[in-house]
């Protein structure tokens, strides 16, 4: 892309001033060349009141957006020969200033474009300038100049693994998301259209992603490691016009089976260099690397402080405020039967979890956070934003150098799904266990001793887990009480050398001085105590992506094991019976339904799914079975009433523990075409990987372990041949699916209608089949 070299003709200093309103046009000293011309070379002069005011150029203002279906590579030159060529003088007439003479009737006045600002952060571009009084966020984006009139010098963010590395402040980060929303202005993003925005955690990511919602345009999002044709799906199904990818090495791979099958206005390169990419697969279609966007945003801005006077004359009036109903984003979550959902969460249902997550995580300026998770992930998404408006630094990092990271960052907190955790956990297990035999065994006694010491600490500080609506005796209460404050005083002594021995170097190694903050799935409860009991506190919540995500928390000052804490404000959680809908009481198990602030508008495009997951008031069905603990005033459980537990899932959509959401009839239905197979039910929520229950078709094994000659001498299948055979077979008829299936159970029991495993329409019932072999299942993960 080549900038214009440009001169203007000014005249001389005594000379008489041409007429109010009259236009001067700039003539170039060399013609325009494809690419991007730099703003200077598309400004005007106009004279009025005796003064000569640049304006911004009239592509960004007073043009109207290009048509998408016209490549900006096509559009024909503006120079001075072209203007001649079609007869006009090169002149681009604009809007009257007050007072000055109207133009001749032969001037075209352009109609201003529609544009759409963040109401606070682009607070000069509406009516009544920068002094414009907002008091409050009314978009997303509104939070970085709040965050950078109060931490302006602060270290915002550190991302040392891309190339460059990039350390930026909370002034730096605001300038930078402003110019790259200028840049996309000034190269025709219009307000409400839709940009794919593919690529992973970075501080570029962050700054694409405010930058493309402070121009009132939605990003659809999306990670490098979903399919191609699932990225296709997302695009299309969006009604994306143009695309914001990670690197050359993630766009080449998508050369040939996506971008070929896609109508892209133009393409946004984050990382890397343009001359990587696949020259076949760009065709027409413009490439902006990200500087590329940001120099022209900020020459656009630029453009801009030299334009006071037409904006002093009412012009400014093009712009309108981003509204808190507006959608700011789409996010595409699993559909059944391949129909995708897009989730259209509003700014107000973000600005609903920025604003009330500081219960959950009380961070001040300062703090240092790290960030791994994806961040389409909703999630990891609403939290960042939270967070940034308290003034912390992030250090993004990645799995593979996570382990380093937190014994060199020694972070406050850390934000990440259950996974992260267990890994830690098997990590500490793992050194333990390496460790000298006698140093091993202290250390395990240690361990146990103060799992001891917390179960007898939360008999006294009534945080013990029931669902009993009966209030307990209270003479039992308090010899309970009684005897829980003797074993807790008895084995202090031991827990605080434990702290000393065992848990001060642990500590040292993982940091999370503050919290770990764990959602995206369930908490498995053995990683929840042995944390709790090395004293490093882990607190679990609850959401979905159609929530913004977060409805419940546990709160730092009454973090009970086994929930997901109190629903935070704006935030009503009721529990239905599955088949009547009846409101329940507290106690009872049955679906959680959600009403308030962070509930999504709906699935874009599929009002049929919208409202089949919402009902005429508002409840949002989770397709989540679980109850709120009951309310007492004294006993074991006095501090746990209202507070939310989850006890699996109605609807079919596995959660792993890697946050990762898996549709199991996919699988089933590739597994059942194995004639061995005569059932299957995939299970693995809230695990790392996925299983599955089966009922094989015993006379289709036997004939293929006759095949194999597999069978023993008396004609009998070892338990083992049969593992064998069906695990081949899944291999065999799963290999094109996204998920495989890892421990597998053989049942010989089949699932129908008269044992009450199947529905009358012959659909598994999978939490009474998960019920039914819940003991075995357990085996079978461990």
């Amino acid at each position: 892309l080549s900038s214009l070299s440009t001169t203007t003709t000014r005249p001389p200093a005594r000379a008489p001033l041409p007429p109010v309103g009259e236009t001067l046009t700039l003539h170039c000293s060399s013609p325009i060349r494809r690419g991007r011309p730099s703003v200077g070379a598309r400004a005007m002069l106009l004279v009025s009141s005796g003064q000569m005011a640049a304006l911004r150029p009239p592509r960004l203002l007073l043009l109207p957006p290009r048509p998408a279906a016209l490549p900006l590579r096509r559009r024909p030159s503006m120079g001075a020969s072209s203007a001649r060529r079609r007869g006009g003088a090169g002149r681009v007439c604009v809007p009257r200033c007050a007072g000055a003479t109207p133009p001749p009737q032969t001037s075209a006045v352009q109609v201003p474009a529609r544009r759409k600002c963040s109401p606070l952060l682009d607070s000069a571009l509406l009516p009544g300038g920068s002094e414009l009084a907002v008091h409050e966020w009314k978009a997303v984006p509104d939070i970085w100049r709040t965050a950078a009139e109060k931490y302006a010098d602060l270290v915002a963010l550190v991302d040392p693994y891309h190339d460059p590395p990039s350390k930026l402040t909370y002034k730096q980060l605001e300038q930078q998301i402003l110019d790259f929303s200028h840049g996309l202005r000034a190269i025709g993003v219009a307000p409400d259209e839709k940009l794919a925005l593919f690529a992973d955690n970075s501080c570029r990511w962050l700054v694409a992603d405010q930058g493309i919602m402070a121009t009132g345009a939605i990003n659809v999002v999306r990670g490098t490691k979903s399919s191609d044709e699932e990225l296709f799906q997302i695009y299309s199904h969006s009604e994306s016009i143009a695309l914001v990818v990670d690197s050359p090495q993630f766009f080449n791979r998508l050369a040939e089976s996506f971008i070929s099958r896609i109508n892209a206005r133009f393409i946004v390169l984050l990382w890397g260099d343009k001359s990587s990419l696949n020259s076949k697969a760009v065709m027409d279609i413009p490439v902006y690397d990200y500087n590329d966007i940001t120099e022209l945003g900020r020459e656009n801005r630029n453009a801009l402080c030299y334009s006071s006077e037409l904006f002093e004359q009412g012009q400014q009036g093009v712009f309108e405020a981003i509204g808190p109903e507006d959608v700011a984003t789409l996010i595409y979550t699993s559909g059944t039967g391949g129909t995708p959902k897009g989730v259209m969460l509003t700014h107000r249902n973000l600005l609903h979890q920025i604003n009330n997550l500081w219960d959950i995580v009380p961070a001040v300026p300062g703090d240092r956070f790290l960030s791994m998770l994806p961040p389409w992930h909703a999630y990891e998404r609403s939290t960042e934003y939270f967070i940034f408006t308290h003034g912390i630094q992030q250090v993004y990092t990645t799995v593979k150098h996570l382990k380093a990271d937190l014994q060199h960052h020694q972070p406050h907190y850390i934000i990440s799904v259950p996974l992260v955790y267990e890994t830690l956990y098997s990590s500490i297990q793992r050194q333990i266990s390496a460790s000298p035999p006698a140093r091993k065994t202290v250390a395990l006694a240690l361990i146990k001793i103060s799992l001891l010491f917390m179960e007898a600490k939360k008999i006294y500080e009534g945080t013990v887990l029931s669902n009993s609506p009966v209030k307990p005796s209270f003479i039992f209460y308090m010899f309970n009480y009684l005897r829980a404050r003797i074993v807790a005083a008895l084995l202090w002594p031991l827990h605080n050398l434990a702290k000393m021995l065992v848990y001060k170097k642990i500590h040292s190694s993982i940091g999370i001085s503050k919290a770990g903050i764990s959602g995206g799935g369930s908490l498995p409860m053995h990683v929840d105590k042995f944390f709790e009991a090395i004293g490093i506190k882990v607190q679990n919540g609850y959401g979905l992506t159609e929530t913004s995500p977060v409805v419940a928390a546990r709160r730092p000052f009454c973090n009970v094991l086994g929930t997901v804490g109190h629903p935070i404000k704006h935030t009503e959680i009721k529990i239905v019976d599955i088949e009547t809908g009846e409101v329940l009481p507290d106690g009872s198990k049955g679906i959680v339904k959600i009403k308030g602030l962070p509930v999504m508008k709906g699935y874009y495009k599929n009002p049929s799914a919208t409202n089949k997951a919402l009902d005429l008031e508002g409840w949002f069905n989770t397709g989540d079975i679980g109850w709120i603990a009951p309310h007492h005033a004294t006993g074991p459980s006095r501090k746990c009433g209202g507070m939310l537990v989850l006890e699996g899932r109605a609807k079919d959509t596995i959660v792993l523990t890697t946050g990762e959401n898996v549709e199991p009839a996919e699988l089933e239905e590739a597994a059942s075409r194995s004639s061995l197979i005569d059932q299957i039910m995939v299970i693995g929520q809230d695990r790392r990987r996925l299983g599955a229950i089966i009922v094989p078709n015993n006379d289709e094994v036997v004939a293929a372990a006759k095949r194999k000659s597999s069978l023993d001498g008396n004609n009998g299948l070892a338990k083992d041949t049969v593992m064998s055979l069906l695990h081949a077979e899944l291999k065999t008829w799963m290999a094109g699916c996204s998920f495989q299936i890892g421990p597998i159970l053989v049942v010989d029991e089949p699932f129908t209608i008269d044992n009450g495993l199947m529905t009358p329409t012959m659909k598994i019932r999978r939490d009474k089949v998960a019920a039914k072999y819940q003991s075995e299942i357990e085996a079978l993960y461990k």
